[in-house]
């Protein structure tokens, strides 16, 4: 059974990534930091399902812990088929108003765990000549998105970073490709005023976080073997 890694997979998309997976026949890896009722409940509803997998817990914003507990990881059961890149952070304000703490600890996080999670987990995919990585950006990090300066330039980082480590790992059939969600149906809108939102989505809707999942779902698949660099939008139409 392939395993696939998820990060953040406690809540939100994470959540839809790691049942969607599951269903998908993969062993999920269902990574957590600090909720690990919200992340149980995810793996509970993974196993009555028939699913399998397991948590792993550790803080994609500390690099020794990442290296150690991946490390450790692969020692133990081998190298992943698949990771999903989900978690982050976000902390909103008007660019002119944001305390540096706010940036540092955004772009940090977000950013710098595209390096803390994956550099431990390509050499052993190398070896093996196969493997998918997805990562989660936003359309935030295409278009920009105001009161987001920071969580744009993490995720349009994200985006770079994901097309660079696709022309690099081609040849040895790793496909790294980016899915860029718009507003999706998550903890995270709950504070945005939907009648200012809504008519900026040409489908006058917001998603689902299964809809993000299922496109995950199919680039880890066989069928998508010749399908990476890419930046794939779920935005209903925004940009």
């Amino acid at each position: 059974m392939k395993q696939v890694l998820i990060t953040g997979a406690s809540g939100g998309i994470g959540k839809a990534l790691a049942l969607a997976c599951s269903r998908a026949g993969y062993y999920v890896i269902a990574h957590y930091n600090k909720n690990q009722q919200k992340a149980q409940a995810v793996l509970d509803e993974i196993q009555a399902s028939g699913g399998k997998g397991e948590l792993l817990q550790f803080d994609i914003a500390d690099r020794e812990t990442c290296k150690t507990v991946l490390e450790s990881y692969i020692e133990k059961a081998g190298s992943f088929w698949g990771v999903i890149c989900n978690a982050g952070i976000h902390s909103d304000n008007a660019f002119p108003a944001m305390p540096e703490e706010e940036w540092d600890a955004v772009v940090h996080t977000n950013l710098d765990s595209f390096y803390n999670v994956l550099h431990p987990l390509v050499m052993p995919m190398c070896r093996k000549k196969c493997g998918r990585i997805i990562t989660i950006a936003s359309i935030s990090g295409i278009m920009g998105n105001r009161g987001q300066v920071n969580y744009s330039a993490s995720k349009a980082g994200i985006i770079g970073a994901t097309k660079a480590l696709a022309v690099e790992l081609a040849s040895r059939s790793i496909t790294v490709n980016c899915i860029a969600p718009g507003v999706i149906e998550t903890d995270m809108i709950q504070d945005l005023q939907m009648e200012y939102v809504l008519p900026t989505i040409p489908m006058k809707r917001v998603g689902k976080p299964e809809e993000v999942a299922s496109l995950a779902v199919f680039l880890l698949s066989e069928e998508a073997s010749y399908i990476t660099r890419q930046v794939i939008s779920v935005n209903g139409g925004m940009a």
